[in-house]
């Protein structure tokens, strides 16, 4: 059994946990699982807002908090009607 070194260590906790959890909501989203990118989405703001941001870090913390929940009505709404579903950016415009 290997152990793990210092790097190891250090590359685990490299990242903030806001951004782990950004990256599983944004996975869910791309795999479809709305329920737990809610979810997700909700600890993500908790851990976000847990401490109040300065005022003048405020927006950049909003701003990606915002983001997700725009895309997951998007996507909430494409699942439930996907012929009515507002158009998300359209790559050949």
């Amino acid at each position: 059994m290997s152990q793990a070194t210092p790097s190891a260590d250090q590359e685990r906790y490299s990242r903030r946990l806001s951004d782990k959890i950004q990256a599983a909501f944004d996975h869910a989203c791309d795999e479809g699982e709305l329920q737990v990118a809610a979810e997700l989405l909700t600890i993500l703001e908790t851990v976000l807002l847990r401490v109040a941001p300065k005022p003048d870090r405020r927006e950049a913390v909003v701003a990606p908090l915002m983001a997700s929940h725009e895309r997951l009505w998007h996507l909430k709404a494409r699942e439930q009607d996907p012929a009515h579903a507002p158009a998300m950016d359209d790559p050949e415009d």
